[in-house]
């Protein structure tokens, strides 16, 4: 290439910039990237509140028929259908916050930080809820005068279930931490045209 060649494609380059952001493909990424947590999260939910209400029902009804009751299959059952109710109400103000947030990439972005943020509490908080279950149903166990390999063996199957959610709980972090540096990195880009401005 000749000077006078280099020259155009030197000054071509100073009117445009080096790289830019297609802000459609960016916000639409993040768009995606929402309607996938708020998914999760409605099966998540449904999920708690199905299972948890449905087997609080069924402990409580072959407790009953019973002839000789346990008082931890009751407290397993009450704990169950607390834990149905509470992701009732979680799910309910999740949706409430829906409306908080504006439809610009920066809405956007923020309120899948603030879905992200939502699974990964409500991760925790479901994996948390292995351990009352686990307690009441070895104590179930014990009291009802069964094997303690029994006890043994939903012991096991519990910390499995724990090692599971475990591992669902990291995906989700992992999710949450992205989103959080792609709107670090869109706050700062954005102060630093206000400081240029």
């Amino acid at each position: 290439m000749e000077f006078d060649e280099l020259q155009k494609v030197w000054d071509s380059q100073n009117d445009k910039p080096l790289y830019a952001i297609d802000e459609n493909a960016l916000h639409n990424r993040i768009i995606s990237k929402k309607n996938k947590g708020r998914h999760i999260s409605n099966i998540s939910e449904f999920l708690t509140i199905l299972v948890n209400f449905a087997t609080g029902a069924f402990i409580l009804g072959i407790n009953i028929l019973k002839e000789n009751p346990n008082i931890s299959m009751y407290l397993l059952s009450a704990w169950m259908f607390s834990v149905a109710v509470y992701t009732l109400v979680s799910r309910s103000r999740r949706i409430k916050n829906d409306n908080l947030f504006d439809r610009s990439i920066r809405g956007d972005l923020f309120h899948a930080v603030s879905v992200a943020n939502y699974q990964v509490k409500f991760s925790r908080l479901m994996r948390w809820n292995i351990l009352p279950i686990s307690l009441f149903m070895v104590l179930s166990v014990m009291e009802s005068g069964k094997s303690i390999w029994l006890a043994v063996g939903t012991s096991v199957f519990l910390i499995l279930a724990n090692y599971a959610a475990g591992w669902e709980h990291n995906i989700y972090k992992t999710r949450k931490l992205e989103l959080e540096i792609l709107r670090d990195m869109l706050e700062n880009d954005k102060q630093g045209e206000l400081a240029a401005g």
